[in-house]
């Protein structure tokens, strides 16, 4: 017994010895070092794309990966939106399109590195730029600050996100070489100038400072406009540039940063642009991103292409913009962002010009191109239901205030609510809601009587109620700004009292909350709320909001597109998937639905109608996308 004890004890640990062996073998270096990125001890230029793992279908991640490789990249960069995980204070959430460990795993398996930016703010045309929308409820809390319950939050982010990847950190034998600290920081220390810059510093060190207690030991680095590099860059960070197509202003500006030497990283090249509702949708010449590329590459700059892959805003997840001329310019649903790979994963030409111009220049050999998913489409979906949801909502539970409370008060992040009030006395006048946050459609006594939206800064019109009359409004968020000075005022609903020929209307509010979270079960509603496609036709339904439930057989899935076009404003649940908001004012007039989302056999679509101007029997798929064109 003891001979035998001391083979199995030797044994082991050659076993041990031939493990940690492998395990130096496969493991890897990335550092920074005499002004060059280096890999193994050897120069690299860092051939990146952007893509999102939120904004895609899980069962399509390794497809993507594929489709980069063969455009000739070596990485792929994704921001990690805080919100997609922490649900709820406290409450993650790591599974199926939001687990990031299999994105990276699957980067790995397809010989690319990955670059992470955690944030904790990420803009990327996402709700609220990535912060959880609770964070507004904390008494104390200060975005983008050196505010200590702030701080605590970003920590307490970091920390979590740490034990998700860290195994994955070039470090620990993964394939993460890099990894952000905040994002494009400079720019908002531009629009902040009530903030000492001192402060602005102090707070940029200490997300430093938590990334590294946190335990991420590889490379950091900032990303900013070069001239805003004064703003947004830390010591001891490197500086990466966005949007910088000039090598000389580039290599100047991270000289003057980063001690007088390189890398030198262009960290969002832009192939195509973002989109917004009611507005042309952008394009971006193929031939102008290819010379781009090419002068990149053959000047040692490295580079990632925001975006190489956009995806989709599925459900809720779209954010906004402002400018002066509207007060919101919220995103489309599709993030396509005319990217060399389209929506729906298909190749484009600017993709074949990319492709063309790396292959070129680099030494390997770029492996094909997958072939894409395939399409279908589906002439005629029967819709044979529909539901009343104001109906519905007034007979469910109400919140009572004498103000209007908005969705953050009402502990609710997405979605719709529906404002009520009583009036026993007319009154006539101009109605006036310029706390609407962000679209409303008008009603009295159930009839629709107007539209207001924060868009076109449409917050007024004449309103006649009779004797005892209920006003109603039923208010949408349209996705919370996630870029700039006015990211720290987003409250959702109306945040401000509702007025008629200027005297508030205070007293007797009554709030109804339709999150939508979970597709509508039309069981759920009372009989004398649902119509079958014998009553569709009744003209007593036109304005009012419904859900339209239809369903549809299916031999073979695929991947196809949604008409919309003949549609007001809503959005569509297909076998329980929110795909997210159509709009008619375009430009975007199709929804994605991945195929991965089909199933044959039965499948079940429901389309929540908000301005319902007729009604709808049926619903068409086709097979190419409309995304530009535009009606407003």
């Amino acid at each position: 017994m003891k001979k035998f004890s001391r083979i199995a004890v030797s044994l082991f640990f050659l076993f041990l010895l031939v493990t940690l062996q492998v395990e130096a073998q496969n493991k890897h270096a990335f550092n920074i070092k005499d002004g060059h990125f280096m890999y193994d001890g050897k120069p690299i230029q860092i051939i990146s794309g952007e893509m999102h793992y939120n904004r895609i279908p899980h069962q399509y991640w390794k497809h993507r990966m594929k489709m980069l490789k063969a455009m000739g990249l070596n990485t792929v960069a994704t921001y990690v939106f805080w919100n997609m995980h922490e649900v709820e204070p406290g409450k993650w959430d790591f599974s199926g399109d939001k687990n990031l460990r299999e994105y990276i795993k699957i980067a790995a398996e397809e010989g690319l590195h990955v670059i992470l930016r955690f944030g904790p703010y990420a803009c990327a045309e996402w709700e609220f730029g990535g912060y959880p929308w609770w964070l507004q409820n904390v008494e104390g809390l200060e975005l983008r600050r050196d505010n200590d319950q702030f701080l605590k939050y970003t920590d307490l982010y970091i920390k979590r996100l740490y034990q998700e990847v860290k195994d994955l950190l070039i470090t620990n034998g993964g394939p993460i070489i890099m990894v952000q600290v905040e994002n494009e920081f400079g720019s908002y220390v531009s629009q902040r100038k009530d903030i000492p810059l001192e402060e602005h510093r102090k707070y940029n060190a200490k997300i430093k400072e938590q990334l590294l207690k946190a335990g991420f030991n590889t490379p950091l680095f900032t990303s900013d406009g070069t001239w805003l590099f004064e703003g947004g860059s830390i010591e001891g960070v490197l500086p990466t540039a966005n949007g910088e197509n000039n090598v000389i202003n580039l290599k100047k500006a991270v000289d003057k940063y980063n001690g007088g030497k390189g890398p030198y990283m262009v960290a969002e090249f832009y192939p195509g642009w973002l989109s917004h509702w009611a507005e042309p949708f952008p394009s971006v010449s193929a031939s102008a991103i290819a010379r781009t590329a090419d002068n990149y590459l053959k000047n040692d700059v490295s580079f990632n292409l925001y975006m190489a892959h956009g995806g989709t805003n599925f459900g809720f997840t779209s954010g906004a913009n402002y400018d002066n001329k509207h007060d919101i310019q919220p995103d489309l649903t599709s993030y396509d962002y005319d990217a060399p790979i389209s929506e729906a994963g298909w190749v484009t030409p600017k993709y074949d010009s990319l492709r063309s111009v790396i292959s070129r220049n680099v030494k390997w050999k770029l492996p094909p191109v997958p072939a894409p998913i395939p399409v279908i489409e589906i002439p005629s979906i029967k819709l044979t239901r529909v539901a009343d949801v104001l109906s519905y909502l007034e007979k469910g539970n109400k919140v009572e205030s004498d103000v209007p409370l908005t969705f953050e008060q009402l502990n609710q992040g997405y979605g719709y609510v529906l404002y009520s009030r009583r009036f026993n006395q007319p009154i006539s006048g101009i109605l006036d809601v310029s706390g609407l946050r962000d679209y409303a459609i008008v009603y009295v006594n159930g009839e629709k009587v107007g539209e207001l939206n924060r868009y076109d800064k449409k917050y007024k019109m004449p309103i006649n109620i009779p004797f005892n009359s209920t006003l109603q409004l039923l208010v949408e968020n349209m996705g919370r700004i996630n870029y700039g000075s006015e990211i720290v005022n987003n409250k959702k609903g109306i945040i401000s009292p509702v007025k008629i020929d200027d005297m508030e209307m205070d007293g007797n509010w009554e709030m109804y909350k339709l999150p939508m979270d979970e597709a509508p079960d039309l069981e759920a509603f009372s009989h004398a709320d649902v119509y079958s496609n014998k009553t569709l036709s009744t003209d007593a339904l036109v304005g009012r909001p419904l859900v339209y439930e239809g369903t549809f057989s299916l031999t073979n899935v695929g991947d196809t597109f949604i008409d919309m076009s003949d549609w007001g404003k809503g959005i569509i649940f297909v076998n329980g998937k929110n795909l997210g908001r159509y709009w008619n004012v375009g430009p975007q007039q199709t929804l994605y639905v991945p195929g991965v989302w089909l199933k044959k056999g039965l499948n079940k679509i429901l389309i929540f109608e908000q301005v319902n101007d007729h009604i709808r029997t049926e619903v068409r798929t086709i097979k190419t996308p409309i995304l530009n064109q535009l009606k407003k």
